[in-house]
């Protein structure tokens, strides 16, 4: 038994997969539907429309595409819809908390198209919208990104639209991450801002692993044609099914408590560990991550994640803003809250992990404390099982 602390994990609850286990994974349908590449499509066609229609509804957008096998695919479609190759894309640094499909040199992204990289400032290590706005009018990209794989605050929309229309580019917003508090309504949405908002059905969706594109209704021919046949051949109709449930299952109070105890124990995990002289960066959190900088601990992030993880505390190693370290050792080390809430622990349990994280940080190659710290961590999940993992388990 861990505790899951791993920001881009959660645990999607026995609907969901038994979705993803059903009989949908024996069929095959390229194309739309009504307008498929295989016959005996009825019940697909079905499918499909409903996870689309609660897409647009969960989400108030004007079209969906469900069929993205990933959140990676999800970007990919939007650049094909609209983008030519050596386009130029103006996106979040990765070492700022960025992420590699948003044009990094390490991606395909980087090499079809010209990457430009905005970034935090050095003091508040918040997002600087001056410098977004300046590169954009210096270089005139054909898009603006936003979104984060490691970003604890929240990102102003508005202000990034601002600086689209100026130079009249796209704007796409990668809410992989977030999505799950953006469906319940803890976080603002981008929907009303972006003409593309991409992300993916598991972090804080608790879904399947799997993405979704959303976009304003002209866009949605372009979209569906880049998706297929541009990016993707055939949809993993069993992961269709579980995006179908994930989404209904994100309209339900159970699911909208899960998203406000996320982001209350991601507020309360924080400042446990800020108050035992972590710091961390941005000053806090808006959401369910919290990226810590370790330096004051003299620590580098392989070595947390180590023995984090011989303690039964699962957590991952990130760079942080200006890191002097490589990306194998790190200052950083990112924890997400997703997965503990969805257990049903609140600020108290949340206080008691950020004890734990402290006591086995101060003595790392301390076994007898790991070992005292994994007990306690199994005490924990004893008391709070995943969701359908005992008789009478209830699903959000």
């Amino acid at each position: 038994m861990t505790l899951n602390l791993i920001a881009a994990e959660n645990t999607a609850p026995p609907s969901i997969l038994e979705a993803v286990g059903s009989a949908f994974n024996n069929k095959t349908a390229e194309g739309y539907p009504g307008r498929r590449y295989h016959t005996g499509c009825e019940v697909t066609d079905a499918l499909e429309r409903l996870a689309v229609e609660r897409a647009r509804a969960l989400f108030g957008a004007g079209h969906a595409n469900v069929q993205p096998h990933s959140g990676v695919n999800a970007n990919l479609a939007v650049y094909q819809a609209v983008l030519q190759p050596g386009d130029s894309l103006l996106s979040m640094k990765l070492s700022h908390g960025g992420h590699l499909s948003h044009g990094d040199a390490a991606s395909l992204t980087g090499r079809v198209y010209r990457s430009l990289h905005y970034g935090v400032k050095p003091d508040t290590e918040v997002l600087d919208y001056d410098e977004v706005r300046d590169l954009a009018l210096k270089h005139r990209p054909k898009m603006i990104i936003a979104g984060a794989s490691s970003y604890p605050r929240l990102i102003d929309y508005g202000a990034l639209r601002s600086a689209a229309d100026e130079i009249s580019a796209y704007f796409l917003v990668d809410m992989a991450h977030i999505a799950g508090l953006v469906a319940a309504g803890v976080i603002p949405s981008p929907v009303p801002h972006a003409d593309f908002v991409t992300f993916t059905t598991y972090k804080t969706m608790m879904g399947p692993h799997g993405g979704i594109i959303l976009c304003r209704e002209d866009f949605a021919k372009k979209i569906d044609r880049a998706v297929f046949p541009g990016t993707q051949g055939t949809p993993t109709l069993s992961l269709v099914a579980a995006k179908a449930v994930c989404l209904e299952l994100a309209t339900t109070p159970g699911f909208r408590e899960i998203q406000q105890r996320t982001v209350r124990n991601a507020k309360s995990l924080c400042e446990g560990l800020k108050t035992r002289g972590y710091r961390p960066v941005a000053g806090g959190t808006d959401n369910h991550l919290i990226l810590l900088d370790l330096r004051s601990k003299g620590m580098t992030g392989d070595t947390a994640e180590k023995a984090l993880e011989e303690a039964g505390i699962l957590a991952n190693r990130n760079v942080i803003p200006f890191d002097p370290e490589s990306t194998n050792r790190t200052s950083g080390l990112r924890l997400g809250t997703a997965g503990i809430s969805v257990r049903g622990m609140k600020e108290q349990e949340a206080g008691k992990i950020a004890d734990l994280i402290d006591r086995v940080l101060a003595s790392p190659e301390d076994r007898a404390v790991k070992e005292e710290a994994r007990r306690e961590v199994q005490a924990l999940c004893r008391l709070f099982p995943l969701p359908g993992s005992v008789k009478g388990g209830r699903e959000p």
